[in-house]
């Protein structure tokens, strides 16, 4: 057996110093190559440890908030100084509000409604897109955002057939009967006393959960996280029940817990596993190992 008498590698059969056709020695591969060969066994190992530590995995429940469209332009629910584009939440975000100054109310959200046109799903969302299209299980993304931005990745990669999106709070896009409750697609402004289709004494309202309101689709939510084998959450600030509850119902069904974040929320010591930073970089790597 030949060895190379510089780094004793086993060289091919023969004379000392040639080696067997196709084979390649240690010292031929360039820095780079040998990163590219080191980040893919990385990967793979990271890989083959999410597998063991979810073997069988089928069921997936992910909650997204503010963090994840923050990187899109989306000004965040809760900013440091109380305010939200301005406003107070006790202004424009309660039913109370809508009732004592439904002018104010219907402006804000028009406004909102006139931006999102000028924002667009970002990496975090097409990683998820790009998970929902090759699930082989059942997978439900409950969203606290109220922008369309999942729905537009989602649309640009078609999900496969196990896939539901939830909008817990509401959709921007949307406005409901104050009479009947029935909701209907609404892209422009709406005026302050926008009659109602459904109801000849009813108006619309911007179709958004306000405080004090209860979130929408809770028993489908409920029924998923109750089943699934892993659950995810992603920019959130754990802060806004009943959604931070939803890690404990996981914990509870045996799931395996993962937090996304820019920063540590109010409930990061409750999940398996955190991973810390923005969630355009995050999110993709996460979903890369699942």
């Amino acid at each position: 057996m030949a060895r190379c008498p510089d780094c004793s590698s086993v060289l091919g059969k023969g004379r000392p110093g040639l080696r067997s056709k196709g084979q390649v020695h240690p010292r031929s591969r360039t820095p780079a190559k040998r990163k590219r060969q080191r980040d893919v066994a990385t990967q793979a190992l990271a890989a083959a440890a999410v597998a063991r530590l979810m073997p069988d995995r089928r069921n997936l429940v992910i909650l997204t908030g503010a963090g994840i469209s923050a990187e899109s332009g989306v000004p965040t629910f809760r900013a440091d100084d109380g305010l939200w584009m301005g406003h107070r939440i006790e202004d424009v975000a309660t039913p109370e509000a809508f009732a004592r100054d439904p002018a104010l109310v219907q402006d804000f959200y028009n406004k909102r409604r006139r931006q999102l046109p000028t924002v667009h799903p970002n990496a975090a969302h097409h990683a998820l897109a790009d998970l929902a299209a090759r699930w082989q299980g059942d997978f439900l993304l409950v969203t606290q955002n109220v922008d369309d931005l999942h729905d537009r990745a989602h649309a640009a990669t078609p999900p496969a057939p196990g896939f539901e999106l939830i909008h817990m709070h509401g959709e921007l896009l949307k406005a409901s009967c104050t009479r009947t409750g029935r909701v209907c697609d609404w892209p422009g402004d709406l005026a302050v006393d926008e009659a109602s289709p459904h109801h000849p004494q009813g108006r619309l309202r911007p179709h958004i959960v306000w405080f004090g309101e209860m979130p929408l689709r809770m028993e489908r939510i409920e029924a998923a996280l109750a089943r699934c084998d892993l659950f995810v959450s992603i920019g959130t600030s754990g802060a806004v029940w009943p959604a931070a509850g939803f890690v404990h119902l996981a914990r509870r069904a045996g799931a395996r817990t993962v937090e996304l974040n820019l920063d540590p929320s109010q409930i990061s010591d409750l999940f398996d596993e955190v991973r810390r930073g923005p969630a355009t970089e995050v999110v993709p790597a996460f979903c890369a190992t699942v």
